[in-house]
């Protein structure tokens, strides 16, 4: 999690303590909760299929090291 830095009106920090002090969480806590309502959803995992599961490459020990640079494991590669 990163720091962002704001200025405030008088007005909108005078509105943002009001309703800090209705409920119980911070400011940033409350800039938060505007922000993910103003922007929407955030969306799920980015990046390449290799980038979410990078974890798990060559994670089972004995298997080939790259199927793909061996022609003998594509032989039925699309066949039906």
């Amino acid at each position: 999690m990163s720091t962002l830095s704001v200025i405030l009106d008088a007005e909108l920090e005078r509105a943002l303590d009001a309703r800090g002090a209705r409920e119980p969480a911070s400011r940033a806590e409350l800039v938060r909760q505007a922000l993910v309502q103003y922007l929407g959803p955030m969306p799920a995992a980015s990046g390449s299929a290799l980038e979410q599961a990078g974890d798990l490459v060559g994670c089972l020990p004995g298997g080939p090291a790259d199927l793909s640079t061996n022609p003998r494991y594509l032989d039925d590669f699309g066949r039906i």
